[in-house]
């Protein structure tokens, strides 16, 4: 196996490693020692400077080249006016970072931080720690008395410089990039969201660990596993491909060969051999949605790659190895399913170390507005046909969207159908009033309980949920809340549901135990679409 190449990035030292006549070889020289440790094989140095050390730059260069021949040294030219200028110094070095061509898949980087100012030692230090330049760091130091030499001596080190709060605040706005990223730029409102997503931010760019999303079908879940693979490389966490599979679809025989490979002869038809998934996932991210439909044996060899990074293709003799980060999805809950003898309990701990609970559309109402931006603008997008509301037939989608009438089985799936109906049907790009009352009957009816006959106002109020109301309290919520219907009041309504039983009380509040009870079943006075309330 070939050896990686050592690659290290450092600024020139304008004052340490200078020297022009030979008295210079007595001299510790930092950038110059770099490449006199014999356990240290530079294999390219990256030299970063201003324009205005180009010569001392290409002395040190050559001087490098005397002591260690098989070294390259690159000279790039990095330009600020004030090296104690933080942003400039900074941003000079974000530049380079994100226009050089880094290979961590084949080559190993250091950033060397003894030279330069402090600011640039820093800035050296954040991008590091940022994954802008996928390095380690290494500082040199002079020889000690009696050490003899002038090499000096190296470390491979950390920094602590969380006391400036100048960079803190360049992190904070970098990690507000990563999350506006994740969230596909859609700026949502829903407090829980948002911290869900950050803590989702956090795990992705510092863990290599599996991830397990859960939700309901149409949350999302594939995908924000997209959008963390695509941090992640943009980070340069991650050099393979992101893979993705329903395994849902992959049941039955054809399982085993679709995950894990085959080897040609391995069965009837095997007619070449076969990679599978977890191969090609080598070095990128492997995302098994729906994992909890993977059969037993599946589960164990998945359980074996996840903690190996080994497995046997089906038919081979031989193991292979894939070095991939695992996100699994599910709309199950999986620990039930370990109690009921469905899923390994050993894989489940190993898959559960990060597990994120992705809440409905339904959940976050808040949400809806900036959501449907982001499909007009998907639409747009793929038509190159522009689609807007006027502004009575986007008040009337939005209070039906946020409202318990709202089922959204489907989550995003029902709501991105649900735009691009109304889209296609919009004469013009002008979505109506008249449209969008179609696209509420169309709603209804597709979430309407199987076997119900009308609507009523507990199917109206509670949609699918309704289903869960027995007969019995039906009757009654379906006789209160037609008399809410057809009074003014919250008040109004309880003198007339309770005239008899308030007859009996000294004191009494119609309304508040009126209130409550429309509370068991997540009703509000607002619900009932009633404008005035006492």
């Amino acid at each position: 196996m070939a050896r990686r190449k050592t690659v290290v990035i450092g600024l020139l030292g304008t004052t340490l490693d200078l020297g022009k006549h030979s008295h210079r070889w007595e001299r510790w020289r930092p950038t110059v020692s770099l490449c006199q440790h014999e356990d240290l094989l530079v294999d390219r140095l990256e030299l970063l400077s201003s324009r205005r050390y180009v010569s001392l730059a290409k002395r040190v260069g050559e001087d490098i080249r005397q002591v260690s021949p098989e070294t390259d040294v690159v000279h790039r030219e990095l330009e600020f006016e004030n090296a104690w200028d933080l942003e400039e110094v900074y941003g000079s070095l974000l530049d380079f970072a994100r226009s050089y061509p880094w290979a961590p898949e084949k080559e190993d980087y250091l950033v060397h931080i003894t030279t330069g100012t402090h600011i640039a030692q820093i800035s050296m230090f954040l991008l590091a720690e940022a994954h802008h330049i996928p390095a380690r760091l290494i500082q040199t130091s002079p020889p000690t008395r009696g050490q003899g030499g002038t090499a000096g001596t190296y470390a491979i080190i950390d920094l602590d410089l969380s006391k400036y709060d100048r960079i803190a605040a360049r992190f904070r706005r970098e990690q507000k990039e990563g999350l506006s990223f994740l969230k596909s730029g859609i700026d949502t409102r829903n407090a829980a969201f948002n911290g869900l997503v950050e803590r989702i931010e956090q795990v992705a760019i510092r863990s290599r660990d599996p991830l397990l999303l859960m939700g309901p079908t149409g949350a999302g879940k594939s995908q924000l596993a997209r959008r963390i693979y695509e941090l992640k490389k943009g980070r340069r966490q991650v050099a393979g491909e992101f893979v993705e599979i329903n395994c849902a679809t992959i049941r039955g025989d054809g399982a085993m060969s679709a995950l894990f490979g085959h080897v040609k002869g391995a069965f009837t038809g095997a007619l070449a051999d076969r990679p599978g998934l977890l191969r090609k996932a080598d070095r990128g991210i492997l995302f098994l949605d729906e994992i909890g439909e993977l059969g037993e044996d599946e589960q164990a060899m998945l359980l074996r790659a996840v903690e190996e990074k080994a497995f046997f293709p089906v038919g081979a003799d031989r193991e292979v190895r894939s070095d991939f980060q695992l996100i699994a999805g599910t709309n199950r809950d999986l620990r039930r399913e370990v109690r009921q003898g469905r899923f390994r309990e050993d894989l489940l701990a190993r898959i559960d170390l990060w597990a994120f609970r992705l809440p409905g559309l339904r959940d976050r109402p808040e949400d809806i507005p900036p959501n449907l931006e982001y499909e007009l603008d998907r639409w747009a997008q793929s038509t190159g046909e522009a689609a807007t509301f006027n502004r009575e037939a986007r008040e009337r989608f939005l209070l039906f969207a946020s409202s318990r009438e709202a089922a959204w089985l489907g989550n995003f799936r029902d709501f991105n159908a649900s735009i691009r109906r109304m889209a296609t049907l919009a004469s013009g790009g002008r979505i109506t009033a008249e449209i969008v009352d179609e696209e509420l009957g169309r709603l209804r009816e597709a979430w309407r309980p199987d076997g119900a006959e009308g609507s009523g106002l507990v199917d109206e109020l509670l949609g699918p949920l309704a289903a869960e109301v027995d007969p019995f309290d039906r009757v009654q919520l379906e006789e209160v809340l037609r008399v809410c219907r057809s009074a003014r009041s919250l008040s109004e309504a309880g003198r007339a549901l309770f005239a008899v039983s308030r007859t009996h009380k000294s004191s009494s509040n119609d309304a508040d135990r009126l209130r409550k009870y429309l509370a068991r079943y997540g009703i509000s006075w607002k619900d009932l679409g009633i404008r005035a309330e006492a």
